[in-house]
């Protein structure tokens, strides 16, 4: 009996240990098929579902951390860079204005304009301002930047309106010793300039023109022969306005030429003027007999 229950019980309990692994084996397989994915799981059902957490990715590299786990607030702008000021450029060739009539003026009250303020920043203002930067240790640019110019004006003060505007485009001359007493109509040829004066005192200054190579106008001390205030030139047939005769057919008048085409031509021996109202208002005063220096 004792054999035979042996060999019963161990007979009868093969298939159940069968059983029971291949019930185990089951539940091992059905407890993992839930499988993890990369974003958010779905909802899991029954024991032993397993539960994915979320993962959130970058959009792109500009919104992800520096260690790459998440995003982070866009970058700030690089701060505009200003530019210096010392190198800020305030006049230049070509510009126009009162500004730069106040620069030529301060330039030529230290020396280094040799001319009236035109207000047109050309080649002779640039040849200036480089000068000046010279002189100073600065970069001979041309240019007026903002060093150039607080240097100048604590170098020099506030032009006055004849400084700003004076009546001539050269310095007017200094008047020759022959011009210092009486009535004279003094005429400079290095300056280009005449002069009315009355007992060594000037009472108005004007641009003229003087005769070209071979028609000089003549230097030296005259006196006004005639006046003709209509005048037209019997040699060239040419209006003569506002004449004041000292020397042969010389005068001086205003020239319509002079006022259009400037320095680029030139008289016959006649002293031109350009202004025709300063030259009407020296019609006026000067008298037959009033000196004309010529030097």
């Amino acid at each position: 009996m004792g054999r035979v229950r042996k060999n019963g019980r161990s007979r009868g309990m093969r298939p159940v240990a069968a059983a029971a692994l291949g019930v185990l084996a089951l539940a091992t397989l059905t407890a993992g098929c839930k499988v993890e994915t990369t974003g958010t799981a779905g909802p899991g059902t029954g024991t032993g579902a397993a539960t994915a957490k979320p993962v959130t990715r970058p959009a792109d590299d500009a919104k992800a951390g520096g260690d790459g786990t998440g995003p982070t607030a866009a970058p700030s702008p690089a701060p505009s860079v200003r530019p210096d000021p010392e190198a800020r450029t305030l006049m230049s060739p070509g510009d126009r204005g009162g500004q730069v009539r106040e620069l030529q003026a301060r330039l030529r009250q230290i020396g280094h304009f040799d001319r009236s303020p035109t207000g047109y920043y050309g080649t002779v203002t640039e040849a200036s301002v480089r000068s000046f930067q010279g002189k100073r240790g600065l970069d001979r640019t041309g240019r007026t930047d903002a060093v150039t110019w607080d240097r100048l004006l604590a170098m020099t003060r506030e032009p006055t309106a004849m400084e700003l505007d004076p009546p001539t485009t050269l310095p007017v001359a200094k008047p020759d010793p022959r011009c210092l007493t009486g009535r004279v109509m003094c005429i400079s040829k290095n300056s280009r300039t005449l002069s009315w004066m009355v007992d060594g005192r000037v009472l108005m200054s004007m641009d003229v023109r003087f005769g070209s190579q071979y028609t000089p106008t003549r230097e030296g001390a005259f006196s006004v022969y005639w006046k003709s205030r209509h005048h037209v030139s019997t040699l060239y047939d040419s209006p003569m306005p506002y004449a004041m005769f000292f020397s042969g057919g010389q005068a001086v008048h205003y020239s319509s030429d002079f006022a259009a085409r400037g320095y680029t031509g030139a008289s016959h021996g006649c002293v031109n003027v350009r202004d025709e109202g300063k030259i009407a208002s020296l019609y006026a005063q000067v008298r037959e007999g009033d000196k004309v220096v010529v030097h």
